[in-house]
This record gives C-alpha cells, structure tokens and sequence, in this order.
C-alpha cells in the first residue's frame, strides 16, 4: 500500500510540474487555408490548428460536415474572416457555447478595407490618377509597423471609404443579382491578399491565443516578429516580380483581387462571373468576351476550384492566354507555409502570363 501510494504521488507531481502539460496548447479551429496559415505560423512549436475547409474546397459553396462541427464544438478559440466570405458558419457559430471564444478577423485592427465591387466587367482605369483615388499605392504608404500593432481601438462598423479607379460599367444590365450574399458590409472580403492586411491580422491572431493562453506568451509573440518579418520580404519580392508587367491588362474569373490589385498596382480589367456561387449567363459571358478584345486583355485567369472551360468561351476569337489564379490556397497544402507560397503562386502565373 505504501509503495502505490508513492507511485500516485510522484505520478501527481509529475503533472503539476510537467511544463508541457503545464502549458498544453488550446484547442483552435480556423475556417479557411490562408488565415490557418497565419495561425499555424503563430502557434509553431506550440500546437497546430485544425482546419475546416480542407484541399481544393472553396468557402463560397462549402458545407459543414459532422467531423467540422465536432472540431468546433470542442474549440477554445475559432478564427475566420466574417460571414461574407464563410456564410456557412455563421449559424453554428451562433450557437458554440459560451467559453469559445470567436475571432472575426474582418474586425482586426489596423486593416485596409475596400468595398465589394458589384460590376464584373470593369472600365479600364488610369493608374496615374483615378486608379490611384483613395488607395494609393506606393508601398511607403503602407506601415508595417502599425499594421502590426494588436492593442489599439478601432470600430467595429465596417469602412466604405476607399476609393476605386474602377467604373462600374453597362455590361451590368444582365448581372443575375445584387449579390445579397456580400451584403455583410458591402466589403470585399479577400483581405489576406494585401500583405499589410496580413500583417494585421497576425497581430489579432497572437493578441488572441495570448488572451486564452498566456502561458505561451512569448512564443505567440516570437512568431509574430518572424512571421512580420517574413511578409515584409516577400511583400518586396513580389513588388519586383511584377514590376515588368504592370501596363498588361487582365480577366479574373471572380472578382477576389482587388487588395492584390491595389497593393501591387496590376491591372485587373474585368471578372468572368461576379459570384462564384453563381455561374454566368450568355450575357455576361458575351460582354466578357467584348471587354477582352476591347482592352487587348493579354490574360484571363481560371481557378483550380471552378469551372475552366469558361475561359476557353470567353477567350474565343481574342488573343488573350489563358492561366490559372489560386486566391485561397486550394491546390497548396495547409500549414505555416501556406500563405507565401500562395502570395507567390499567384505573382507568377500573373507574370509568366502576361509575359508570354
């Protein structure tokens, strides 16, 4: 009887004292591949997040399975952007129970916000002057150090204030809807694809597994000063990437790129379809075609999670090249490196193909 009880006792010691256990990592559910990056990337050598929309899926038209709805239901902290990119979960967010914490990172502090554009075949655009209207470039503009920043107030009311160079355009009398499924704000919700947004939303990512698990402060916030320095090199990278190619207009196949487009000063001159949950008509699919022979679009870019012969249909009769545009990651795999290479994927095919 003496000996168990030593065994129990230095068993029980060993639990208290153990600083593995001691600091277990909470248990973290993130939405979508480039926010679960971010995250994987805060929680390195910590723990790893589990991810909801997994391989090529698109959060546009997923639905929640039995083993996501488990994840969440066991969750201590959830990250995604807002219910206008993952309307899917905004219900059984709703209804988590009330020590889960849910992080809605459309509300980081510190990010550029830019309207959703109903138009899918926009007007070309002056770079100089109004392309330039209430966003300009320049990467002096952006600072990094501030979009770093985790602590400062902000509003939690969504900004409309930027301006666009883009005119909506006529082509728009056949448009299917008025896309009441962006209508949480208004807001383009493909944050993640301004580097400096990025940026912002690392810093509410460490902010919130601190508040939750500050017994790994000091990792959150070393992978935080690393994962800043990274996007600040890549940032630059890319800059330089597509310097060459900046005057070559072209079609996207949604309307997912206009923080991109902004950051990096390309020239997006239209969209195949203006939501992806609905596929375009012969109207709009005819007005396309006319916007690309009209601006010599030299490039119209497919995604891995949609429909491709639709390019081919659009691209008929024109000179315009065809490539493929992954804004969401789905043909990566998923973890720390995910975002850099996504950031990267897409410079490419924008500049091999507009090279071409």
């Amino acid at each position: 009887m003496t000996r168990y009880r030593l065994g129990l006792a230095a068993s029980t010691a060993f639990l208290i004292l153990s600083p593995t256990l001691a600091a277990a990592a909470p248990d973290v559910v993130v939405s979508i591949k480039p926010v679960h990056s971010l995250v994987a990337s805060i929680m390195k050598g910590v723990g790893e997040p589990s991810l909801i929309v997994e391989g090529a899926a698109s959060p546009h038209t997923y639905s929640l399975k039995p083993s996501n709805a488990r994840a969440l239901e066991n969750a201590d902290l959830v990250f995604w952007i807002g219910p206008g990119l993952e309307a899917f979960l905004e219900k059984p967010l709703e209804a988590l129970p009330k020590n889960a914490k849910v992080i809605e990172l459309e509300d980081a502090p510190g990010l550029t916000k830019l309207p959703f554009r109903e138009g899918g075949a926009f007007e070309a655009h002056d770079h100089g002057e109004d392309g330039e209207e209430g966003h300009a470039h320049g990467h002096d503009d952006h600072d990094h150090g501030k979009t770093a920043e985790a602590g400062h107030d902000h509003d939690h009311g969504h900004d409309h204030g930027h301006g666009h160079g883009h005119e909506e355009e006529a082509a728009e009398a056949g448009h299917e809807h008025a896309h009441d499924d962006h209508a949480h704000g208004s807001m383009d919700m493909h944050l993640w694809l301004d580097p400096a947004n990025a940026k912002a939303m690392a810093a509410e990512i460490a902010k919130s597994l601190v508040d939750v698990d500050p017994a790994n402060k000091s990792a959150y916030e070393a992978n935080l000063t690393a994962v800043n320095a990274d996007i600040d090199a890549l940032d630059v990278e890319i800059a330089a990437q597509l310097k060459p190619v900046l005057d070559k207009p072209f079609v996207v196949f949604h309307d997912a790129y206009q923080y991109f487009e902004k950051r990096y000063d390309v020239r997006v001159a239209g969209s195949v379809t203006v939501s992806p949950e609905t596929m375009p008509g012969a109207e709009r699919l005819s007005a396309i075609h006319a916007k690309i022979k009209e601006l010599g679009a030299a490039c119209v870019f497919a995604e891995p999670q949609f429909e491709p012969k639709l390019i081919g249909v659009v691209t008929e009769g024109t000179e315009a090249k065809s490539g493929v545009l992954d804004p969401e990651g789905g043909s990566l795999e998923a973890g720390p490196a995910l975002y850099g290479q996504l950031m990267r994927n897409l410079a490419t095919s924008m500049s091999t193909c507009l090279s071409l």
